[in-house]
Formats: structure tokens, sequence, C-alpha cells
């Protein structure tokens, strides 16, 4: 037998008997014709509803003018005329964040020709500011203070909870409590007995506080804007996985 001949068979032979001993250790992961155990997956709901306790406020000042220049120069002293009234009305600095500054020209309309293309006849510019009002009965006056001192856009308005984690942990318990209800009912409806829970996976949070519609340029008309808190709801699911019991 030649040489090359057999270190092929050596090497057949060592192959053949590695796959021989690695064969039972196989067996032991993944026992021949085992399946899973029987499951039952159910998705509960928890929800909670709470008086909320801070409006949150979206303002915004709009200047035009002829140049970016001036539009952007009236705009910065409406702006800060209404930062200085919302400190003086008590808001917190930590509470006033800028959400936004647009510069953008104004185009006229094209003419009737065809060829006729729009032209830059001015500039925009507009700054947003979110404020916290951590005392709901502020909030109508202070509305109706920055509207009178260049706030002409926005209005937009969310109730919310200020410290949400008492809330959303109600809403946990809530969850799993509507998630166990949920998989006896299937149990019982398939004739199976629950086992244990395999695994609990929090599927979203999703807070809900009730908006108010309303816009700054109606409410202006109004000595005191009227303001309803309502309620605010905070919503979590979970996954959870149960056990069939043999």
């Amino acid at each position: 037998m030649s040489n090359r001949l057999a270190f092929a068979l050596a090497g057949t032979v060592l192959v053949g008997a590695a796959a021989l001993l690695s064969a039972p250790a196989m067996a032991q992961q993944n026992p021949a014709g085992q399946q899973p155990s029987p499951r039952i997956s159910v998705i509960g709901e928890g929800e909670v509803g709470v008086a909320p306790d801070m409006a949150i406020l979206n303002l915004t000042v709009l200047r035009e003018a002829d140049t970016a220049r001036a539009a952007l120069t009236a705009n910065n002293e409406a702006m800060k005329q209404v930062l200085a009234a919302l400190k003086e009305a008590g808001i917190a600095e930590r509470d006033l964040q800028t959400a936004g500054l647009n510069i953008q020209p104004r185009y006229t309309q094209p003419g009737k020709d065809r060829n006729g293309e729009p032209k830059i006849a001015g500039y925009s510019v507009s700054n947003a500011v979110t404020v916290r009002v951590r005392n709901l009965a502020d909030a109508g006056g202070i509305l109706d203070k920055v509207v009178g001192l260049g706030v002409n856009q926005g209005g937009g308005i969310a109730f919310v909870k200020d410290d949400i984690k008492p809330t959303l942990t109600e809403a946990r318990k809530r969850a799993v409590a509507d998630a166990v209800a949920r998989a006896k009912t299937l149990a019982e409806a398939a004739d199976v007995k629950l086992g244990k829970i395999l695994s609990i996976e929090e599927q979203s949070i999703m807070p809900r506080p009730m908006p108010y519609g309303g816009g700054v340029r109606m409410a202006a008309k109004d000595a005191s804007v009227p303001l309803e808190s309502g309620e605010s709801t905070y919503r979590t699911q979970v996954n959870v996985i149960f056990e069939i019991a043999p």
C-alpha cells in the first residue's frame, strides 16, 4: 500500500471516529423525536386613568418681512417678550425649551403665462417654544397673556401626569392579571391544564394624554381661555407564555 493511500484511509477513519464521538453529544442536546412542550401565548393589556397635574403648551411666534433679517429681528423681539412674560408668570427656565426655528421665503403666485415663475416676495420666521405649566390653574391665563404679546400660531395643549411611574406600575400589574385571566379562559376552552409561566415580555408603553384641540387665535377672543384637563390614560401590554401542564 502506498503512503498516499495509507494517509487517505487514516484520515477517513479519523473523521468517522469524530462523527461517532460527537453523535452522543448531539443526541443529548436534541433527543430524537422530542417536541417543544405545548404552550399558550397571550397578550394582556393594562390601562389606568389619572387626573393630570401638568399642561404642556406648544406656542409659536410668526413674523413676516421683506427680508430675512427684518423678519428674524421682528420675531426675536416678540419672542423675548413672550419668554419674559412666561418667566414672570412663574415658569422656570427648565420648563421652557425651544422646539424649532424656521426661516422660509414667501413666493408670489406665477402668472397665467406658462413661462411665468414664482418670485420671492418676502420672508417668514417662526420660533416655537414648548412650555410646561406645573400649576394647571395658571394655564388659561398664561395662554391669554402670551397671545397678546405676539404668539400667533400653535396652541396645542397636552395634559399629562408629571410622575407616571406609579401609574405605569399599576398598568403593568393589570396587564399581567389580564394575561393570566385570558390564559385561564383559553385553557378551560381547550380542556387543558394551565402550567407555569415560561416568559413575560412587555410589548409597549403608550401614554395617551388627552389633547386640547382649540387654536390660540380662536381662544384669544375670550377674556380668559377656558380649559378642561379631563383625564390622562396610560396603557401597557405584556406578552406572557404559559406552559400547558401534562
